[in-house]
């Protein structure tokens, strides 16, 4: 089967997301097209946020060679026509009409790497682009359209605008919805019949079997960081994270060392936690060092906030967390409690969360590592593509 995928997160990047998994899963025994988002005109003015959009912008630049080969089945299209910016425009009918002609321009780099690559027949996958790739069915007429919901990216306020109305309209013209948690399932199915829930995975291949002396391994930025160590992974973002709680664990609970990794919004840049002795920010690690990490911390922590965006999404990091069998004190959401209760400490308010902690480091011993990664392998990405690949047949 030929797959193409077009998702808001790239594929050649530090980080991996639940498109870029399933991408990688599936070029193990099929032909698949990974397409980067593509540029618009504000962002190639500004030169790009980050490395490997200023790369794109410079093959856009260069008119080098757009399409590149990870493996023997997957491939990698820059797309090198620039959209506009439009998101501003006030009134959805008229964002529609700019908005098509973004999707053909986009649809027109797509059309011509399947022409490069002899794709005939192809079943195109659209990771919650929800305007960029919302005529895509119409325009490239692929065999079968399915929408991946795998966020809520309607409660971000980018999306709001025009995106309450047009997501709904995305899904009920997809040939099915797949999503990774059964709330986002049971909002699917609202608009499409054809909606499934296909579970989430984590880095279980590669984070999961421990080298000999792997644990012995940690990182430099750790060794005079006393412990015990309460570690988190991940964006530490107020939009997904209860920072008011983090704070009180912190002041309450001086002799427990809290480790962040990852980037920080504003909030978490300017909140009290820097001035904490006890709070340490590590910044963002590449995926490759982040097992080393996750191995050197005594409890891993989940203190997502609850709101629209994360009451019913399902963290991968949980999955990874477990894979490496670390004990994990999480915030008890609907995934959380449906899918993780009995192998995870599930906390709602500070006195849970400390004693979930306390508890966590009391029975930190080798027969419940070996429990938690047997239980993580249940989320293998060979697991969640083959309910893929079930449903789409």
């Amino acid at each position: 089967m030929n797959f193409v995928f077009v998702s808001l997160q790239p594929i050649n990047t530090d980080r991996e997301s639940t498109s870029t998994h399933l991408a990688r899963e599936l070029s193990k025994n099929h032909k698949v097209l990974y397409v980067n988002p593509p540029i618009n005109r504000k962002t190639l003015y500004a030169g790009g946020v980050d490395t490997f959009q200023k790369e794109h912008i410079e093959t856009i630049r260069n008119g080098s060679d757009n399409l590149t080969r990870i493996n023997t089945n997957l491939w990698v299209l820059k797309p090198t026509r620039v959209i506009e910016s439009i998101n501003w425009l006030p009134f959805t009918s008229v964002f529609k009409v700019f908005n098509r002609i973004n999707n053909k321009r986009f649809a027109r780099d797509i059309q011509a790497a399947l022409n490069k690559l002899e794709f005939g027949n192809f079943t195109l996958i659209n990771d919650k682009d929800i305007f960029r790739s919302f005529y895509l069915k119409e325009i490239l007429k692929p065999d079968k359209y399915i929408y991946l919901d795998r966020d809520y990216t309607v409660g971000v306020e980018y999306w709001k605008k025009h995106g309450r109305s047009l997501e709904p309209q995305l899904m009920k013209k997809s040939d099915a919805v797949v999503c990774n948690s059964t709330d986002f399932t049971k909002r699917a199915k609202l608009y499409n019949p054809n909606s499934f829930y296909i579970g989430n995975g984590g880095d279980i291949e590669s984070e999961a079997t421990e080298q000999e002396g792997a644990t012995a391994d940690r990182p430099a930025d750790l060794e005079n960081i006393p412990r015990p160590l309460i570690g988190y992974v991940g964006a530490l973002t107020t939009l997904r994270l209860n920072l008011d709680l983090l704070i009180r664990l912190a002041t309450t609970r001086p002799d427990w060392s809290f480790v962040l990794i990852g980037s920080e919004d504003k909030n978490f840049r300017d909140s009290p936690l820097h001035g904490l002795p006890n709070v340490h920010f590590l910044g963002r690690k590449h995926n490759r060092e982040v097992p080393f990490y996750i191995l050197s911390f005594d409890v891993c922590l989940n203190p997502q906030a609850i709101n629209e965006m994360t009451a019913g999404n399902f963290p991968m990091k949980i999955v990874e967390y477990l894979a490496l069998g670390k004990p994990v004190v999480a915030t008890a959401t609907n995934t959380m409690k449906e899918v993780f209760a009995e192998q995870t400490y599930l906390a709602d308010d500070l006195p849970s969360f400390t004693g979930q902690i306390e508890t966590a480091l009391r029975e930190k011993n080798s027969d419940f590592a070996l429990k938690r990664k047997a239980f993580a392998k249940n989320f293998s990405w060979e697991k969640v593509v083959a309910a893929l690949l079930h449903h789409v047949n």
